[in-house]
């Protein structure tokens, strides 16, 4: 049985500030994966005192249940909106890795610099290269944030 991990508002406040220390100051802006990673970008945000959000719409979790082949990114900001900037990108969980990746490599096309911060790291479950820059803890089971409906 997978273990499940229920994170409360506390908590959450208390993995942002985690993630604050880590990640520093050095961005120019927050840019948000949703729909996970919009309350913990926003609360990142004003933590580091950035006031500009920009939001990557992607989908790689069915509602069904599975993955799609890929992530789907649908909406996702103009490039000379990233171009020359220290885009820190945030998402809730880092579990395969593939959503971050895909984001992070449409940043640096754009001519951007992206660090990635996320609350969560499931290294046993990452199917990518490489891992978070930035993370605020480890996890291996389901984490049911507050912020999500039926956690």
């Amino acid at each position: 049985m997978e273990t499940r991990l229920a994170v409360t508002w506390d908590d959450l406040d208390a993995l942002v500030a985690r993630l604050a220390e880590l990640a520093g100051r050095e961005y120019d802006l927050v840019l948000a994966i949703t729909r996970g990673g919009l309350v913990p970008a926003g609360m990142l945000a004003y933590r580091l005192d950035l006031h500009e959000i920009l939001v990557a719409g992607a989908v790689f979790y069915r509602a069904e249940g599975g993955t799609h082949d890929a992530p789907v990114i649908g909406q996702f900001p103009d490039p000379a909106l990233l171009r020359g900037r220290r885009v820190l990108v945030v998402d809730e969980v880092w579990e395969t890795g593939e959503t971050m990746t895909d984001i992070v490599g449409r940043v640096r096309a754009a001519g951007g610099s992206p660090t990635t911060a996320v609350l969560h790291y499931k290294p046993s479950r990452s199917r990518v290269a490489g891992r978070p820059d930035h993370y605020a803890a480890i996890a291996e089971g389901w984490v049911a944030y507050p912020y999500k409906a039926g956690a």
